[in-house]
């Protein structure tokens, strides 16, 4: 996997496991999390075992040309996953835990495009509806706003082909979008218009939870047929720990399922 670099570094091309591009509506990852992607594969390709000590920030940064602070914050998420340890005045190394981690746990806080990058679809978004409106009660549950609040609600279907993956209905706090609202490329990243407006997502808490899409929806949109799917509804927050996206996203029970590692 290649790092996408920023402006004051060489800008290869990111691409995804199968060496396929990412597409115009990819939301890209940060540079800390390609990084720690990079950095997993490499310990495998070069046979890195628990207990084997791993790259120092110096040699990531000569080996993946990266800047030293995405190296720290890379070997951040490792730690934070448990799958570096660190030794006091030895250096980090690669934990027990690394010989029992799963392909794309549950617990690993990822935008659905770079899901279907990963699990290897070549998705298309198409953007079924935008609206403001005043939220109901699990979006000013999930939000933590009054019942007055204005919001933006955006409704938008994953596909590849003929084929429906993931349904979902996104709801951000009115005053984070600047300007109109039609103005907006709904169809691209919403965690990178957020982004870009200061409020970076870095979190979530989720509840998952089978069952068959709302009535009303599946036959708006042709969906029948495809019951149960398997509903992630997740808030996420900025590093500030301020909530910002409420998100519902249903995917299909028949294509999709999650790995967890218990520990």
């Amino acid at each position: 996997m290649r790092i996408v670099h920023s402006p004051r570094e060489d800008s290869p091309v990111e691409t995804n496991g199968n060496g396929q591009g990412n597409g115009g509506n990819g939301a890209r990852a940060p540079m800390s999390v390609q990084l720690r992607d990079a950095l997993l594969a490499y310990f495998e390709e070069h046979g890195v075992k628990p207990g084997d000590r791993v790259l120092s920030e110096p040699e990531i940064v000569d080996q993946f040309k990266v800047g030293r602070s995405t190296a720290r914050e890379a070997l951040k998420l490792l730690e934070h996953d448990g799958l570096v340890e660190v030794r006091p005045g030895l250096g980090r190394y690669l934990s027990s835990l690394s010989a029992a981690s799963v392909a794309r746990p549950v617990t690993r806080f990822e935008s659905v495009s770079e899901m279907l990058r990963g699990l290897g679809y070549n998705a298309e978004t198409l953007v079924l509806s935008v609206r403001e409106d005043l939220p109901d009660e699990l979006e000013r549950a999930g939000l933590s706003i009054a019942a007055d609040r204005t919001v933006v609600r955006v409704e938008r279907l994953r596909s590849e082909g003929d084929a429906p993956l993931i349904y979902s209905v996104d709801t951000i706090i009115r005053d984070y979008i600047p300007g109109p609202i039609r103005h907006v490329d709904w169809g691209g990243s919403i965690s990178r218009l957020l982004e870009d407006q200061g409020r970076r997502l870095t979190f979530s808490t989720a509840r998952i939870r089978a069952l068959n899409l709302p009535e009303d929806v599946a036959t708006r949109y042709s969906l029948s047929g495809f019951d149960p799917w398997l509903l992630i509804a997740e808030t996420a927050f900025s590093t500030a720990g301020e909530p910002v996206l409420y998100a519902e996203d249903y995917h299909r029970g028949d294509l999709f399922s999650f790995n967890v590692l218990r520990r």
